[in-house]
């Protein structure tokens, strides 16, 4: 009975110590202001994300008009645009996709 009661004893002090560790711990530090923010969708991020960002679905309207009206959009939209492009019969271009880079990299941060 002995062993029993100083094993529950250690188990508690184990959880306790846990417990005031994590009541010690430091704080994070909050992220400065222009951090908050989302940044625009990149090259990088789905045809549904650049589409969804205002910002971003215009520069895809003037480098690829209807986009969004694809009639396969449903099955790309979770796609890259260098993902599609060997899909696209051509219309989605390394050029094209460099100047999508471009002009989103542009945009003024929100």
């Amino acid at each position: 009975m002995t062993k029993t009661l100083f094993a529950a004893a250690a188990a508690a002090s184990l959880l306790l110590a846990g417990a005031a560790s994590a009541q010690t711990a430091p704080a994070p530090t909050p992220a400065p202001e222009h951090e908050h923010h989302a940044a625009h969708p990149t090259i990088d991020s789905t045809i549904e994300a650049l589409i969804a960002d205002p910002a971003t679905k215009a520069v895809l309207d003037k480098h690829l008009p209807g986009l969004d009206k694809h009639p396969a959009y449903g099955q790309f939209k979770g796609m890259t645009l260098r993902q599609v492009a060997p899909y696209s019969q051509g219309n989605i271009t390394d050029a094209k996709i460099a100047a999508i880079d471009t002009d989103l990299k542009a945009l003024p941060a929100e």
